[in-house]
């Protein structure tokens, strides 16, 4: 089952952030610059923070904060592109 989890990093070295945000990019869905929205179920996670703990630094940062269905509800949506709907359609390749 998939869960939505907001990630937001701080990344000292330019190549590292570009290497961050490129794999994130991968992942899920840019919010605000350093800030990414992904609906993973809970081995993509593991995934991303294994490919994460590849790239960044003992001095960069990673705060990863898993969202309840009840939290998402409550985000305020300004429009439906922004929306955080419970379930994604789409196709995924494992």
């Amino acid at each position: 089952m998939k869960h939505w989890t907001l990630l937001s990093y701080d990344v000292r070295e330019e190549k590292r952030l570009r290497k961050v945000a490129k794999t994130l990019e991968g992942y899920g869905t840019r919010i605000q610059y350093s800030v990414f929205r992904c609906h993973l179920t809970d081995r993509q996670l593991e995934r991303l923070r294994w490919e994460l703990t590849r790239i960044m630094s003992e001095e960069d940062s990673l705060l990863i904060i898993a969202l309840c269905s009840q939290c998402v509800s409550k985000i305020p949506r300004r429009s439906s592109d922004e929306a955080w709907p419970d379930s994604v359609s789409g196709w995924m390749v494992v």
